[in-house]
């Protein structure tokens, strides 16, 4: 079966109610951000945050955010944080069916506001794949006749039912930057997590994966050298919009990023893409 059907959130976002014969999904178009992702017979592979009200000019709270042209804070302070794609209205471009895999390609066209934070001429869409996985394709085109810099991240959320039982592995050999501080190098494969995490690793492989009580999340990435772990454990907790106190307990982000040395520049004609693999992870 598929069925796609245009809905609209009680507090006015639009977005797109997915089934296919191997998932439910849900799309919002604002930030063409994924907030729901349920493999068939599987537990939801994405968090979002019971406190987040669906407020149109405000990212959701969870699921996938898409922070572009720049993660983090911009140099200049007036500038929004983790770009701008995250709380624009994209436009669905295509819809098509490979095999059994729902293929969803979004694209955001740039007003005149937009391009007082990004005055170059370049293309920038998304393209998500969906079946017994999720696959996210965050792509690039400089169309312009001069190089332009970006930094971005597909910033997940992950459900993992219970923080002090999380385990997340495969960061050996990499190293990390945390709070300012670094890099230091990662000692062991093994992440656990006792206090606020907020790391951007760097050198890193491309599998990692979230053991959870619940199961075992593989998040793997391509095109990119570095990814953001973050948690923002008890007292952040009570600073975030959009977030309840407890909610630290029950969620984890991993994000497949382009950030610090492994930003891009793209020579004029050049493209790229950022992805981002999802499943929950069954041994041999």
């Amino acid at each position: 079966m598929l069925a796609i059907t245009n809905k609209k959130h009680t507090n006015g976002l639009d977005y797109l109610d997915i089934e296919t014969d191997l998932c439910k999904a849900r799309i919002f178009l604002q930030g063409a951000q994924i907030d729901y992702f349920q493999p068939k017979g599987k537990p939801p592979l994405l968090w979002v945050s019971g406190a987040d009200d669906y407020q149109p000019g405000n990212g959701i709270r969870g699921g996938i955010p898409i922070c572009w042209p720049w993660f983090g804070m911009h140099p200049n302070p007036d500038f929004p944080q983790h770009g701008i794609a995250r709380t624009r209205i994209w436009s669905l471009a295509s819809i098509e069916m490979r095999a059994q895999q729902l293929e969803l390609r979004f694209e955001l066209t740039l007003d005149e506001q937009d391009k007082r934070f990004w005055p170059h001429d370049s293309r920038v869409s998304v393209l998500f794949s969906l079946g017994d996985s999720l696959s996210v394709s965050l792509n690039n085109h400089n169309t312009g006749s001069r190089p332009i810099s970006l930094t971005q991240a597909l910033h997940s959320y992950f459900p993992i039912g219970d923080i002090h039982q999380l385990r997340a592995s495969g960061f050996s050999g990499a190293k990390y930057i945390e709070f300012g501080a670094g890099p230091y190098p990662q000692e062991d494969d093994t992440v656990t997590f006792e206090r606020e995490t907020d790391r951007v690793y760097t050198d890193l492989g491309e599998v990692q994966w979230l053991h959870t009580p619940n199961g075992t999340i593989e998040v793997a990435r391509e095109h990119s050298h570095s990814a953001v772990l973050w948690n923002p454990w008890i007292a952040k907790s009570q600073r975030l919009s959009r977030f309840n106190p407890d909610d630290y307990l029950s969620m984890v982000c991993l994000e497949a990023a382009n950030v610090l040395d492994d930003g891009l520049t793209l020579a004029p004609g050049e493209s790229h893409s950022l992805i981002t693999h999802i499943r929950w992870w069954e041994s041999d």
